[in-house]
């Protein structure tokens, strides 16, 4: 069963989820974040919550604030607010009974993930989709001129996924506090990580640097012939069932 939830964030600002509930109650469920400029839509994310779900998880996908349908300004967005977004997220599936817990996100969702996973004590499991191993700049999407404008007015409007959108000088100082080769030798939780090795947006080796920096606990897993978004049916559906048996095989693992 599928309901589209409301829940409000730190920033009084109402985020937009789809909460996915299989037919047997359950105590373990699964959070999953969406990439930068994307929406909980995204079919690797509605297909991996159907999966999900069908093997008793509970499942929250959910849009970031300023992304989708959640309220909030997307110039305001953050590493540091999309974390606590993940947060909030998790404490509204707490209220749904959820006692074992696992974040997954694709893209800058996977980061998310990541570094919200290395602050929470109830996380038991982290997967990353198409991750990059640091933190997203502006060279990754901006042109030379927009990157001068940005670096000269302090903000920079771009178009992304047909939205025209304002990003400003605040997310990239947010964004250098996080140091993914600072924060993952401490993660305590397993980690799947999971890459394409067609990948036009984010390179695979990416995957295998994030691999480096905490090679105990943790599975890589690339995908031949897959892209960024995993467009491809076979590939998505490959994807979709290793997740799926990995978090069920950690959820097990840990007697739910």
């Amino acid at each position: 069963m599928q309901t589209q939830i409301q829940f409000p964030n730190h920033w009084g600002e109402t985020l937009a989820g789809t909460l996915h509930v299989p037919t047997e109650d359950s105590r373990r469920g699964i959070i999953l974040g969406h990439c930068f400029t994307c929406s909980r839509h995204t079919r690797i994310l509605r297909d991996l919550g159907l999966a999900l779900v069908e093997e008793g998880f509970k499942v929250l996908r959910f849009d970031f604030s300023g992304n989708g349908q959640s309220e909030g300004n997307f110039a305001e967005s953050s590493y540091s607010k999309q974390i606590s977004d993940m947060k909030v997220a998790a404490a509204f599936m707490s209220a749904e009974r959820v006692s074992w817990f696992g974040l997954a996100g694709h893209s800058m969702g996977a980061m998310v993930a990541l570094l919200a996973a290395a602050e929470m004590d109830n996380v038991r499991a982290v997967c990353t989709l198409a991750a990059k191993a640091s933190a997203l700049h502006t060279t990754h999407f901006l042109n030379e001129r927009q990157v001068y404008e940005l670096q000269n007015t302090g903000r920079v409007h771009f178009v992304s996924r047909g939205r025209n959108l304002e990003l400003t000088d605040a997310f990239l100082a947010d964004a250098a506090r996080y140091e993914l080769s600072k924060v993952l030798p401490s993660l305590l939780q397993p980690w799947l990580i999971v890459h394409g090795d067609q990948d036009e947006i984010i390179p695979v080796k990416d995957a295998y640097r994030l691999h480096q920096y905490k090679p105990a606990d943790t599975k890589l897993a690339i995908i031949p012939d897959a892209d960024h978004m995993f467009s491809q049916d076979a590939r998505r559906q490959e994807v979709t069932e290793l997740v799926v048996k990995w978090f069920e095989k950690r959820a097990r693992k840990d007697g739910f």
